[in-house]
């Protein structure tokens, strides 16, 4: 099968740890894994560097190409907007010479300039929203809303990454019958209960806390330092953002900073900064407890790459962790923004050594039983069949299309030269 992802702005070349997040690695994880079984896989994404060549093959049979849609430099994802149109005539050329049998979009941005690609050529699209405009914390340009909408009806499926996911789409129309929920994956080879090997920071407490991902407000990591304050003992361990030497500038690792120090904790939390691929199972392995503390969670990748590891996972009752953290087996869900009630659970699980132990031995299983990318790349591709045959003809107006297609162009032209 010859398969066209379009990821506008996470592009799969990146590293994940600073502004590199869960749209990347799923990108490129699927990607990979799809490749991996035969597929033709091409990823298209924005070119933001100068330097950046027209194609990439990557080992495994990857190609991603860079699209050229704007100025060829970083910009705000909220800035995008006014380039998707020319970002999707790239496409619809590129298409006119060789189509692709499938075209599958992340995120709604990415789902614009994939609509306006396929709509003259008849290729089917899968979107991927990843986050909505609807979540509490994701904000974006006003149309964002309207654009999801329009986006989730106009498709051929509709892949959701979390059932929470799934109950959005229905809310804003998206019939059920074209949603079909497929959970992240995690690479079970990599994130392993015996990967010791890596460099982990020395322990100053009895117990160890960690909390992963980018360094950013939504993460959550504040409830987490509130919660430290009602457990003696234990250190907080915060992995991810710029590396370790620049970490102390960032805006948000400043804002923790304070907090800390005002909550009095200061002297038992450590911000790591970026830390290598290589060491993170190792430093899953070197912690007690992994928290998970975000209000809304689009994927869930820390939770699974903590349960890989067989570590237990306290996680806020929210989004993707309703789909892999099973609460009282492999960890405990509690209300997000209540860190009280995260301290009470942080403590009673500390207190407990078996418990947490089965907890880790039972994430395990529940990761090799659901949550491999080979489980993923399963139930992928029965969507992308699902989205090959041709639907019966039309009736009624064309308006979803025609709206999708003039919001596309909003602002189309400068330095990339599309029209």
């Amino acid at each position: 099968m010859r398969i066209a992802m379009v990821s506008g702005h996470a592009s799969p070349l990146s590293e994940p740890g600073s502004d590199a997040g869960g749209l990347n690695i799923y990108v490129a994880r699927l990607a990979e894994e799809l490749a991996a079984r035969g597929h033709d896989v091409t990823v298209h994404t924005r070119r933001d560097a100068d330097d950046l060549p027209a194609r990439v093959a990557l080992p495994g049979g990857v190609v991603v190409e860079h699209v050229p849609a704007g100025p060829p430099e970083a910009l705000p994802v909220d800035g995008l907007l006014p380039h998707m149109g020319g970002f999707g005539a790239h496409l619809a050329r590129v298409w006119a010479r060789e189509g692709p049998d499938v075209v599958h979009a992340h995120f709604w941005l990415s789902g614009l300039a994939a609509r306006t690609g396929v709509r003259s050529h008849g290729i089917p699209l899968v979107q991927t929203f990843h986050t909505l405009g609807t979540d509490t914390d994701t904000g974006g340009p006003p149309e964002r809303v309207g654009a999801e909408r329009l986006l989730g009806r106009a498709c051929r499926r509709a892949l959701a990454v979390s059932t929470d996911e799934a109950d959005a789409l229905g809310a804003l129309g998206v019939p059920a019958r074209r949603v079909s929920v497929v959970p992240c994956g995690v690479d079970a080879e990599h994130f392993h209960p015996a990967a010791d090997t890596g460099r982990t920071p020395e322990r100053r407490e009895r117990h160890r806390l960690l909390a992963c991902g980018r360094l950013v407000p939504g993460k959550g990591y504040d409830q987490a330092v509130r919660a430290l304050a009602e457990v003696p003992d234990a250190e907080l361990l915060v992995a991810g953002g710029p590396p370790a030497g620049a970490v102390a500038a960032d805006p948000e690792a400043r804002r923790l900073t304070a907090l800390a120090r005002r909550t009095g904790v200061a002297d038992r939390v450590r911000l790591l900064g970026a830390v290598p691929p290589d060491d993170m199972p190792a430093l899953f392995r070197s912690a007690d407890l992994v928290l998970c503390t975000p209000v809304h969670e689009p994927f869930g990748f820390v939770p699974l790459e903590a349960m890989a590891c067989a570590v237990p996972v306290l996680a806020t009752d929210a989004g993707a962790h309703r789909d892999c953290v099973a609460d009282g087996t492999t960890g405990r869900l509690v209300a997000p923004g209540d860190p009280a009630a995260l301290a009470d659970a942080v403590r009673a699980l500390l207190a407990e050594e078996r418990l947490r132990r089965q907890y880790g031995r039972n994430g395990r299983e529940r990761v090799l039983r659901h949550h491999t990318w080979a489980r993923v790349a399963d139930a992928v591709e029965q969507v992308y069949r699902l989205a090959l045959p041709e639907p019966p003809p039309a009736t009624g107006p064309s308006a979803p299309d025609d709206r999708l297609e003039g919001l596309a162009h909003v602002g189309v032209g400068g330095r990339d030269g599309h029209p």
